[in-house]
């Protein structure tokens, strides 16, 4: 590509991270247009269709999220780590509509998603048995549990008032910690 076109399209991805982060998925493509300030014409070249531009921005966030948990794989407690995870997985994805959509609703997600999404998976099962060896998680709990969990936590902190948030989430905390 040319150095213009990659410039435009890394204005869109911005634009489109801010504008699905703000307004969820049913944000319009003239808006993330807009926001970039590039004609819709330039985003349709980029990406043919909302879907298209969706599947880019959340595969890239669900990526960061994977180095991460990858980085916290190798902390020296690994309770905390698996915690720590946990907690700002969550609180990113309530004040993201589009992250909290991708990780809630798995009917409609795309090849990169998914792709991304099993690259998160595997991650995030590396730090829960790293948790669950340490005593730090209930042993019984398996990662296609903690995703069901996760994504029931999320829906649970938009529910919430805005004086009860993060509360929802400290209560499902608890509820993983292993009771000896």
């Amino acid at each position: 590509m040319r150095a213009d076109a990659v410039r435009n399209r890394q204005r869109i991805l911005a634009a489109a991270r801010a504008a699905f982060a703000e307004e969820g998925p049913a944000v319009s493509l003239d808006d993330v247009a807009r926001r970039a300030g590039v004609g819709p014409g330039t985003v349709h070249r980029h990406f043919p269709t909302k879907d298209a531009l969706f599947a880019a921005v959340i595969a890239d966030r669900l990526q960061e999220l994977t180095t991460l948990a990858g980085e916290l794989a190798g902390a020296p407690d690994a309770g905390e780590a698996f915690y720590a995870f946990f907690h700002r997985l969550a609180a990113e994805a309530a004040q993201n509509l589009a992250l909290s959509a991708a990780l809630t609703e798995t009917t409609r997600l795309g090849e990169p998603i998914h792709e991304a999404g099993a690259a998160l998976e595997s991650a995030i099962a590396t730090l829960l048995t790293r948790a669950q060896s340490a005593g730090a998680v209930r042993p019984d709990l398996t990662t296609t549990e903690l995703h069901a969990v996760i994504a029931g936590a999320l829906v649970m902190e938009q529910r919430l008032p805005e004086s009860s948030k993060g509360r929802g989430l400290a209560l499902v905390a608890d509820g993983l910690a292993h009771r000896r």
